[in-house]
């Protein structure tokens, strides 16, 4: 690792390791209970913030509500002795905007479900959900780990 974990975001490894479907874990806390709550979701990353679709209703949006600090970590491992991965500290923003999150909320579920299953319907409702938002979270901290070379 570097000494400006946002100078080892741009080595190709790591941008082609965020470029791949992997299942990131979000963070959030509860202000009164300090209660740390964690929950594996579907991101995607644009190069310079996290984007999370994800619904009202939800414990982890009543928690960024309140406080916005979250982390998101994107890990994998390799083997019993090696594993690479990216942590993401930082505050969120929340974006309700039913054309942003039709747009971009349609740019992450063909990552994980394909162009097809993405147009299946299921997911689209999802989209047009009108309990339907984004988090985007634009870190203020990064962390990189097992990544070699550039």
């Amino acid at each position: 690792m570097s000494a400006n974990p946002f100078q080892d975001l741009q080595m190709k490894s790591v941008k082609s390791f965020l470029e791949e479907p992997h299942i990131a874990r979000l963070a959030t806390c509860n202000p009164k209970t300090l209660q740390p709550h964690v929950v594996p979701v579907w991101y995607e990353w644009d190069g310079c913030s996290v984007w999370i679709s994800s619904f009202r209703s939800t414990r982890k949006i009543k928690e960024i509500e309140k406080n916005e600090r979250v982390a998101l970590v994107v890990d994998t491992a390799i083997d019993s002795d090696t594993n690479m991965g990216v942590l993401f500290e930082g505050p969120v923003v929340l974006v309700s905007d039913p054309e942003i999150g039709i747009r971009q909320g349609t740019s992450i579920y063909t990552r994980y479900l394909g162009a097809d299953g993405a147009r299946a319907p299921t997911p689209q409702s999802w989209l047009h959900d009108t309990e339907h938002v984004l988090i985007t979270l634009t870190p203020d901290w990064a962390y990189v780990w097992g990544f070699t070379g550039e």
